[in-house]
């Protein structure tokens, strides 16, 4: 693949210096937008938000790939600015889940940093509307139900896990018993399984709970059965059009009855094929089709005027096989068979393009979101990572919308990820990304360069810990070159964790003890962590007494919206989360530079020997 960089938006040097004018000629912002300049922090200047995914502040011992890796640049920069260094929270009800054991995810953490504000976030509005009953009175839920009552097989798609990420077991279940007591005689399950939001292996036993529930529902007059599965990575669950191929295979296995695999149970199924390859888990479990013993028929292929609920709450992993289900236009790959279905969906999963039309319960609602405020008020902004993250620095920070705010103000750039398995590549494209936003930085096209380093979460859910360092160092590397690029342009950087992954990669009990299997040797961990980010400022154009505010112990990353608004040289909204800095000056406690400024990357060249 050929090396990208801004370099090609330079080539017509005309063309870029007239969008320059045209993106800073004053606008007629719209009153409700309108940002004041900042009385410390000044405009212009160039500026950079680092976000590193699944890279939270873990125990500093060996199950932290972070700490095991030695990341010299980040490590350099704390060490030589301690007070503009702290960790937020980004789990709970910081971002806006159910309860404080909840992990942080992409969709809740970069919802929070792109809106000022801690949004509810949809698995909890899914408990209320279950709670008050609302669920059951909206119009999709009528929608399905007439479906069924005229003798349509109703159908459950979507990741069958208690990880609350994507899906919670409980809410599905309350969903299909509801279902059955409302005159439902036959449900379909197509089941993702999951081994990524929760422990590896653990699929067998939400098969075995679902089967358990089943066998009941069938004692109540309802013929309910599992119909098909895969592996949420390898199966119908891709994002941000990374890998089409991955939603073919669940289309038809779900849809068509149609998979290379085929057994007469779905515990079978997960059991034969781990046995078939001893290095295949949850997560890439080929697809597989549950089939009928006296016929070998599958038990459930999904047909005309049938009911399909996609039981998932978050939406980036459900938009492209909603697509495939809704859109008359599809060409992403040959369905060869189109039922009309009445196609319900837990939420609605794109605000901007009303996919689907139908769903269950009112998804999050975002009001006057930074990036709006931003573009309105003439910054210009670059937004740029890797498929597999793309969408959470522009569609989740623009409070899950498609699109950008402003077609002028706003550039992104994607890096194509490559499809393979990540521990196989760990470093992914993050060499290519730091080149890229380097390049924006240095241009003098872009007040705001907005950057994600996927590689800390996509490699720490894979359970490799050899792999996982590298990833770690790749994006430590990276950083090492955007801040010399602040140091260049005499501009400022920010860099901050969405949730944490790689921080922590060993399954604990509940005094935080690493467990062990059978044979004495720790059990790896895929899932999120629960451990705080890392949150630190720093650059040649930062004002001197700028610090962060030790009156804000439990910040979350709410937070940061201000902070980056500020340092962008605005006051932020006053309904936004306060911002993290001061702006005092107290010259006897004051323990860093005064007038001059120290380049970190002094340090950096002396002790990284990479």
């Amino acid at each position: 693949m050929p090396k990208t960089t801004v370099c090609q938006l330079l080539q017509d040097k005309e063309a870029n210096l007239a969008l320059c004018a045209k993106n800073t000629v004053a606008q007629n912002v719209d009153p409700e937008y309108v940002l004041y300049d900042h009385p410390v922090c000044p405009r212009h200047v160039p500026f950079v938000l680092i976000v590193l995914s699944g890279w939270g502040e873990g125990r500093e011992d060996e199950y932290n790939a972070i700490n095991k890796s030695n990341c010299l640049a980040i490590k350099t920069l704390r060490n030589i600015y301690p007070y503009r260094w702290r960790t937020l929270k980004a789990h709970g009800e910081w971002v806006g889940l159910p309860k404080n054991t909840d992990t942080g995810n992409g969709e809740a953490g970069n919802n929070a940093m792109g809106c000022g504000k801690i949004i509810i976030q949809r698995a909890t509005l899914v408990d209320n509307a279950i709670a008050d009953g609302s669920i059951y009175k909206s119009e999709g839920w009528l929608h399905a139900k007439e479906g069924w009552v005229y003798g349509g097989t109703l159908h459950f798609l979507g990741l069958l896990s208690d990880g609350g990420v994507h899906s919670r077991y409980d809410q599905l279940q309350h969903i299909f018993k509801t279902a059955v007591d409302q005159q439902c005689k036959k449900i379909r399950f197509h089941i993702l399984l999951d081994g990524r939001d929760v422990h590896e292996g653990t699929s067998l036993q939400f098969v075995e709970q679902l089967e358990k529930d089943l066998e009941e529902l069938r004692k109540w007059g309802c013929d309910a059965r599992i119909a098909s599965g895969g592996g949420r990575m390898f199966v119908t669950m891709d994002h941000y059009n990374a890998d089409w191929r991955i939603v073919r295979r669940g289309w038809y296995a779900h849809v068509l009855g149609d998979a290379p695999h085929k057994f007469e149970s779905a515990a079978e199924a997960i059991t034969a094929l781990k046995k078939a390859d001893p290095h295949c888990n949850d997560q890439y479990l080929p697809p597989f089709v549950v089939i009928q013993k006296k016929n070998g028929q599958p038990w459930g292929p999904i047909l005309q005027e049938d009911v399909v609920i996609n039981f998932n709450f978050r939406a980036d992993r459900m938009i492209q096989i909603s697509q495939a289900f809704v859109d008359e236009k599809f060409d992403k790959f040959e369905r060869i068979r189109w039922p009309n279905v009445r196609y319900v969906a837990l939420m609605q999963y794109d605000l901007a393009t009303k996919l689907p039309l139908r769903y269950l319960v009112e998804p999050p609602r975002f009001e006057k979101i930074a990036g709006k405020y931003l573009s309105e008020n003439g910054v210009r902004t670059f937004a740029i990572t890797e498929t597999q993250k793309m969408g959470h620095i522009t569609f989740n920070w623009n409070g899950n919308k498609s699109g950008k705010t402003h077609e002028i103000n706003d550039t992104y750039q994607e890096v194509q990820s490559e499809n393979i398995r990540f521990e196989l590549e760990p470093e992914m494209r993050a060499a290519t990304i730091a080149n890229i936003a380097h390049d924006a930085l240095l241009s003098g096209l872009y007040d705001f360069v907005r950057v994600m380093f996927a590689n800390g979460d996509m490699v720490g859910h894979t359970r490799d810990f050899e792999a996982t360092k590298r990833a770690c160092l790749a994006v430590d590397e990276g950083i090492k070159l955007l801040v010399s690029g602040v140091e260049l342009c005499g501009g400022m950087y920010m860099i901050v964790g969405d949730h944490g992954n790689c921080d922590d990669m060993v399954q604990r009990d509940a005094e935080g003890n690493p467990q062990l299997d059978a044979c004495g040797k720790p059990l790896p961990k895929t899932c999120h962590s629960l451990d705080e980010v890392p949150c630190g400022i720093g650059g040649p154009g930062l004002h001197r007494n700028v610090r962060f505010r030790d009156n804000i112990r439990d910040a979350g990353l709410a937070n940061v919206t201000a902070t980056y608004m500020n340092l962008l040289g605005f006051e932020a909204p006053a309904y936004y989360e306060p911002s993290l800095l001061t702006f005092d000056y107290n010259p006897w406690a004051f323990t860093g530079v005064h007038e001059d400024y120290r380049p970190p990357m002094d340090d950096l060249k002396a002790t990284m020997k990479r």
